[in-house]
């Protein structure tokens, strides 16, 4: 018998003691059969009239024909109220008290295979630690989260713009040890929101440069790595991060980065003790503050910390009801200065995705369909990895 079926087992004859118990407290009144004749006033009172008799028959009160009719009527009395009794504590509890019992039970039940873990083991505070190494010993490669990615596919270019990138691609792809191609191709792969092609040639590059490249051309490449993955800590990124951590203990990027990845191989409590403090060290226009302040409340909720990020402003109702009575003209000014503000904000101090959408949002009504399109893929690069945040992200654009 193994513990699942031990567990289910205990819980069972529990839960029976406990129906027992309501069963019992849920009788109807006078059903005990075991009390005693003091909890039982009826009978005895009849044997009280019993001795009564045989007392009087005795001083010579009663003749003996008189006395044997009343022993007859008195002991006849007495065994209708025995039976009675006996009839009342042979009752069980009746269905609305059978019901409510089986509404207690089946909705303990239900709650615990809706809130519980039918058939996980106990796990120790060590137990739990050792599965951690062991998922962050065995996780997918980079190969393979890239692999589990949607195909990319260029996006809308013009006919130049397209014939230029081809020339680019090809160029590097005849000479990889250029430098300064790999840099080109590295950055406008990216640009283009090719996070995968941009990643091989940052990877490229930094293996060109050997014990001459720096935290920052590594934070690059970890950077990519991630983008590609969707947001996942490979081994491979991980293995930029310690290097740039090694280099540079404070740099923000790379300590947002290490946090991410002790939540994502089951160490939350580490990762908020990390992002609790860098938020504390973070400049106003750290690039790393958007996604740190969209995520740090989650990662503490699942360490079992009670903590509520610093939320930022944003318009009030009393800015939207000023505009409203402006002129059309003073509308868009107010509008657009208003839009200048959220993004000079987000990008400054971060914010929420619910922000970026309404940003993405702000640029399509003034038509600014350059600044939205570059909003949508800053905000999707901040929020890489947060399905839910990419959704409502997204969903802004028309």
């Amino acid at each position: 018998m193994n513990e699942t079926w031990i567990f289910w087992a205990l819980a069972g004859v529990m839960g029976l003691g406990v129906a027992g118990v309501l069963a019992r407290s849920l009788r109807p009144a006078g059903a005990d059969t075991t009390t005693e004749s003091a909890e039982r006033p009826d009978l005895a009172i009849y044997r009280d009239q019993l001795a009564e008799v045989e007392r009087d028959l005795a001083r010579g009160v009663l003749g003996a024909d008189e006395a044997t009719r009343l022993r007859v009527e008195v002991s006849r009395r007495l065994l209708d109220a025995d039976r009675q009794a006996q009839a009342r504590g042979s009752r069980g509890p009746g269905l609305p008290a059978v019901a409510l019992i089986l509404l207690a039970l089946g909705g303990a039940g239900a709650t615990y295979w809706h809130l519980g873990a039918p058939g996980y083991p106990d796990r120790s505070l060590a137990t739990r630690i050792a599965a951690a190494d062991d998922l962050r010993l065995n996780r997918p490669t980079q190969a393979e989260a890239e692999a589990e990615q949607p195909a990319w596919t260029d996006p809308q270019m013009d006919a130049e713009t397209a014939d230029l990138m081809a020339q680019l691609r090809a160029a590097v792809a005849a000479r990889p040890e250029d430098a300064q191609g790999l840099e080109f191709l590295r950055r406008y792969e990216a640009e283009l929101g090719n996070f995968r092609a941009a990643a091989a040639a940052q990877s490229r590059l930094v293996a060109l440069m050997g014990d001459s490249a720096g935290a920052s051309d590594r934070l690059a490449l970890a950077d990519l790595l991630i983008r590609a993955a969707q947001g996942y800590v490979s081994p491979e990124a991980e293995a930029q991060l310690t290097a740039i951590l090694t280099e540079d203990p404070e740099n923000g990027l790379a300590r947002y980065y290490s946090g991410l990845l002790l939540a994502q191989v089951g160490r939350p409590d580490l990762a908020f003790r990390l992002w609790e403090r860098l938020l504390a060290d973070s400049p106003p226009n750290a690039p790393w503050l958007s996604p740190l302040q969209a995520n740090i409340a989650a990662v503490a909720a699942e360490a079992g910390v009670s903590y509520d990020a610093p939320a930022l402003p944003g318009p009030t109702e009393a800015d939207v009801d000023a505009a409203a009575q402006m002129s059309a003209e003073d509308q868009q000014a107010f509008i657009r200065s208003m839009v200048d503000g959220l993004e000079e904000r987000l990008r400054g101090q971060g914010g929420t995705a619910e922000e970026w959408a309404r940003l993405i949002q702000a640029y399509g009504v003034l038509g600014d369909t350059s600044r939205q399109s570059r909003t949508l893929a800053d905000a999707e690069r901040i929020f890489a990895g947060d399905t839910a945040a990419l959704a409502l992200i997204q969903g802004a654009m028309p």
